[in-house]
């Protein structure tokens, strides 16, 4: 039985691409998974950021089938040595726990997460091989592309300097998957020989599903997701609601929403138009997204992330996944997505207000038809093309390539 070790520097142990698909699949298929997660000040923390304060206390522990090994990730600071000159690497920036932790498995392939657990991935390639002569497998998971070229987070020496090495460690890879075309088509412009697979954040099928037929006067838009810390998409929540709910029977409905210290404020008016379901298991998703007639994606600031304008989000596919047509602002490869399936509405703004929002909303309402078809449209290209259990037939490729 071939071991896989997932090497996590800050995800929660659960999280839905890494936890609930990728390892769980895995498990499925045969292998022996592990994952190496990270505790904040000594707890594992949820999927919202919740801290639990009394489960999961043992160092190890076995989830759901899967080994859990925990460290302190305030521990060390030595993965930020991957800034530093790639000659210190190996004296300085190798000692940290997740390397450590990840070695002693003795896997067959390291499945790292993270820019951070990436350079985690090439100390333990390196190290397994010196230390215990052991050619290991490294895939490089990028939810994301890190760093981002148009980001104003860091200067443009720190951007540059964090490409660099990027770029050296892309040498010691031997798979890269990631979420999009366009991402994947950045990592093969700059490394031509390096193979990468797209295996997009889509949810498992939906069972028992049955097609919306639109015939309630009622039109209820839905968000899916993590809103912490997006003050502009909050307000357009409210805003929405409001300009929609005095034109027509509407209502918000946002599963998932603010973590447990950023709360969404509903005004008094709107009580009864925005419904919050708080924080959700991820199997009764399709549960509550059944009454939600549209499906809203809104990136904010598209013209400063790269990630954005390439972005293909777990809500977009979970609305698609339930036969829900998605509106979305003017994002790249979601708009080249919508195109190809008509699946959706795409606003030509990158920066969209609550009121283009609503004048799509409203004019939809108008359309009920066209509504049902894109909806239909969206589940066919799940059925066909894009469930999880589409994405687990790549993920399987990439590994049996490797073994």
């Amino acid at each position: 039985m071939k071991k896989v070790c997932m090497v996590v520097a800050y995800h929660p142990f659960m999280d839905a691409r890494i936890f609930k698909k990728e390892a769980k699949s895995l498990q499925k298929k045969g292998y022996k998974v592990t994952m190496i997660v990270p505790r904040m000040n000594g707890s594992l923390f949820d999927i919202d950021g919740t801290p639990f304060r009394h489960n999961y206390r043992s160092k190890i522990f076995t989830y759901e089938g899967i080994k859990i090994i925990t460290y302190n990730s305030e521990s060390s600071t030595s993965l930020n040595k991957v800034l530093s000159d790639v000659g210190v690497w190996e004296s300085q920036g190798f000692n940290h726990p997740l390397v450590q932790l990840a070695m002693k498995e003795d896997a067959d392939i390291y499945h790292t997460h993270e820019y951070l657990s990436l350079f985690a991935g090439i100390g333990i390639k390196r190290l397994m091989k010196k230390q215990k002569g052991k050619d290991v497998k490294l895939i490089y998971d990028s939810h994301e592309l890190t760093p981002d070229p148009l980001s104003t987070r860091y200067t443009k020496e720190a951007n540059d300097n964090l490409k660099q090495k990027l770029l050296i460690m892309l040498d010691e890879v031997d798979y890269v998957i990631t979420v999009s075309e366009s991402i994947k088509e950045w990592y093969v412009s700059h490394k031509p020989g390096l193979p990468v697979e797209v295996i997009f954040n889509s949810p498992p099928l939906a069972k028992n599903h049955r097609p919306k037929e639109y015939i309630s006067p009622k039109l209820i838009m839905g968000f899916e997701g993590n809103l912490e810390g997006k003050q502009n998409s909050k307000q357009k929540i409210i805003e929405i609601t409001d300009i929609c709910s005095k034109k027509i029977d509407f209502q918000f409905k946002v599963i998932g929403g603010s973590r447990f210290n950023d709360a969404l404020t509903v005004p008094s008016h709107l009580q009864s138009k925005i419904i919050l379901t708080g924080w959700v298991d991820y199997h009764t998703i399709p549960q509550h997204m059944k009454e939600i007639d549209i499906g809203w994606v809104n990136l904010e600031n598209v013209d400063q992330s790269l990630n954005y304008d390439y972005a293909m989000p777990n809500k977009f596919f979970s609305y698609l996944n339930n036969g829900i047509p998605v509106v979305v602002n003017k994002c790249h490869d979601m708009e080249q997505f919508i195109q190809r399936h008509q699946c959706g509405v795409v606003l030509e703004k990158k920066n969209a207000t609550a009121q283009d929002y609503a004048d799509v909303l409203l004019s939809l309402n108008k359309n009920r038809k066209k509504l049902k078809l894109m909806g239909e449209n969206g589940r066919k290209a799940m059925e066909n093309l894009y469930s999880w259990e589409k994405m687990e037939v790549r993920l399987f490729a990439v590994y049996e390539k490797l073994i």
